[in-house]
Order: structure tokens, then C-alpha cells, then sequence
């Protein structure tokens, strides 16, 4: 294994032009540079030097050492600056799990003023862990969680970041767009539309339809927001949505679904001293409103 003080000195005596000069800059005396490359010469059987009267020459070894010199130390004195970020928790790289999906635009607000303010932490933000978000946390394959049904387990901790009411997303001109509320028994005659979840994973099914032994007409799924809302506003059929997501959308009115039904979102995330970069993307979650 190469040491890396006699690379740091012969780079500095090519920088300086001086031995002398290059013990200066390395704090060293002469003769501790001079025993250094003496102790790497005898390790090695090689001579990185030969005197000319009051000058050093490199020696093809030496001229060998000092080009693996500039391109290996700069490496590793960047090395050494990113490992004191990672002390500071100024670098490190967050994942992101959602298990909520109008929630992507709410999390492009927080994305962009995090990274403005942490420009050394990579971010990721994955769905693939849309229905199996818990197990992901857990297995360390993300570091927070986006979801609005937290489920407690040792070890994660959860933090609520707003809250809201689900309602049902019907056009204007539907007749239950002037209702005050709705009933279970008025779906029946309804194409409801849902992201692509299992039922018992719905609020709208487990906490409204379901205790009241009713369902809907018809039960379909779509992926994206844009399509359900536009297909509600077609009046092809109805959807529960998040109150805050129909904020501005034209052609679409939310009604209460019975007595309401309230939900917040949470970021989990594994419990103990976390990150400060972390720490950083949930208080900043959290003064982001939808």
C-alpha cells in the first residue's frame, strides 16, 4: 500500500520548487520530509530523487508517483469534504414513499424549497410503494412515508403534516351537487371512481358504504387525478376526493359524505436521532399547505 504523505510531498515540492518551501507548507522540518521519502525509498527499493548540487530531480519513479499524486489526492482531499457534509448533515440522499396520490402536487411545493435549501442531499420520490409503504419504511428501502392512513409499529414515529375532509366529487349539474350531504343508498345508482386501491383501503367503502351494507352502481379505477376529475365533471360518474383537491377545478362540486369524514397526512418515518437533512424536509413539509 502507497502512503500518502510522500505523495502530499513530492506534490508540494513540484508546487513550491523547494524543499524547504515544501516542509513550510506541510509544517514539517526538513528533515522529517527527507526521512519520509528515505522510509518510502528503503520500503519500495525505489529512489524518487536525485540531488543536483542545490536542486531535486525526479527520478523516473519519483516523476511516476507525483503524476499518481495530482490524480489522486485532489480525490481524495474531495473525499474528506464530503465525508465532513456527511457529519454536518449537509449531504445524504432522502427517499420518498406516497401512498397518496393527489398528494404529488402538495409534495412538488415542498420539493423545490428543500432542494434550494439542501443542494448536497439527493432526492427521490417513488410510488412503487404505493399499498406497501409500511413494509418499505421498515425494510429501509425509504426514509419517509407520505400517507394519510399511518399504521403504528415500534420503531416508526409519524408526524401530521395537515388535515382534511373527504367529500364526494360530483358535477354541477348532478342532483347531489345540492344536497348538503350524501347517503350511503344515493351511490347506488352511481359509477364511483376510485385510484387503483383495495377496497378495504377506501375510506369511502369502510367508512361509509360498507357499515351500511350499500354499494355503488358501478366501481372502476383510474391512475391519474386530471382523468377522474375530468371524468366528473363529464358527469360519468362520482369520486371521494380530498376537499383541497377541488379547490379551483371548474365544473366540480364536493359534498359531505354523511357525517364527514376527516383524514390528515402524515410523514413516517424510523424513530431515533434522524438526519439533520431529514429533519429539514419534515419541518418544511409542514409549513406547506395544500
Amino acid at each position: 500500500m502507497i502512503d500518502i504523505q510522500p505523495l502530499t510531498i513530492l506534490r508540494e515540492i513540484d508546487r513550491t520548487g523547494s524543499l524547504t518551501e515544501a516542509a513550510d507548507q506541510l509544517c514539517l522540518t526538513q528533515s522529517a520530509v527527507s526521512h519520509a521519502i528515505r522510509r518510502f525509498e528503503e520500503r519500495h527499493g525505489v529512489k524518487l530523487w536525485e540531488r543536483e548540487g542545490r536542486k531535486l530531480r525526479l527520478t523516473s519513479a519519483g516523476q511516476y508517483l507525483l503524476t499518481l499524486a495530482q490524480r489522486v489526492l485532489p480525490q481524495l482531499e474531495h473525499g474528506a469534504s464530503v465525508l465532513e457534509d456527511y457529519a454536518r448533515g449537509r449531504r445524504g440522499a432522502i427517499r420518498v414513499g406516497m401512498e397518496c396520490h393527489p398528494c404529488q402536487d402538495w409534495l412538488m411545493r415542498v420539493v423545490d424549497p428543500f432542494l434550494a435549501e439542501w443542494p448536497d442531499v439527493d432526492l427521490d420520490v417513488t410510488t412503487a410503494f404505493q399499498f406497501g409503504g409500511l413494509a418499505a419504511l421498515l425494510g429501509h428501502e425509504i426514509d419517509i412515508l407520505v400517507t394519510p392512513d399511518p399504521i403504528e409499529r415500534p420503531g416508526l414515529e409519524y408526524r401530521p403534516v395537515f388535515d382534511y375532509e373527504m367529500v364526494l366529487a360530483v358535477a354541477n349539474n348532478h342532483p347531489l351537487a345540492k344536497r348538503g350531504r350524501v347517503e350511503p343508498q344515493d351511490l347506488a345508482r352511481e359509477t364511483l371512481i376510485t385510484y387503483p386501491v383495495a377496497r378495504e383501503r377506501l375510506d369511502i367503502y369502510t367508512r361509509f358504504l360498507v357499515p351500511a351494507n350499500a354499494l355503488p352502481r358501478r366501481h372502476r379505477t383510474v391512475e391519474t387525478t386530471d382523468l377522474m376529475l375530468r371524468l366528473v365533471a363529464s358527469g360519468r360518474a362520482v369520486s371521494a376526493t380530498p376537499d383541497w383537491l377541488l379547490r379551483g377545478v371548474s365544473g366540480v362540486t364536493g359534498v359531505r359524505i354523511g357525517e364527514g369524514i376527516p383524514k390528515s397526512i402524515h410523514l413516517g418515518h424510523r424513530g431515533g436521532e434522524i438526519a439533520s437533512y431529514l429533519k429539514g424536509f419534515i419541518d418544511l413539509a409542514t409549513k406547506v399547505r395544500v
